[in-house]
């Protein structure tokens, strides 16, 4: 039987940041509260998945699926999908499905969540 390995659990009561099993690593869903504005909160999301990708021994390149939530769909798509085209491996692009949401707390324009293989 294969162990979960559990990363991050310190940080937040709630849920690990990331969870490994099975070869596959599950990131928690990305938010950035702090962010000023879409630009920002996208830039700063995917800067730690590469920190949790990094950690849980993998990177963008092994991605498998990406769901992204955008608070304003028509307003941040475009600003929100040029971050993303100029962040991901364009060899090994996952599948990607992108909704509107009425997100946790006002503050939140977008949330990532990212599954991805171990080499």
């Amino acid at each position: 039987m294969s162990t979960i390995k559990r990363i991050g659990t310190e940080a937040n009561p709630n849920m690990s940041a990331a969870n490994v099993y099975n070869g596959v690593v599950y990131l928690r869903g990305l938010t950035d509260p702090s962010g000023r504005d879409l630009v920002s909160q996208t830039k700063n999301n995917l800067a730690e998945a590469d920190r949790l990708l990094a950690e849980a021994g993998t990177d963008k390149s092994r991605l498998l699926t990406a769901d992204i939530w955008l608070k304003d769909a028509q307003s941040g798509y475009g600003p929100m999908n040029a971050i993303w085209a100029s962040w991901i491996d364009p060899n090994n692009k996952p599948t990607r499905t992108c909704v509107q949401a009425d997100l946790a707390s006002p503050g939140l324009l977008v949330e990532i969540q990212l599954t991805a293989a171990l080499p």
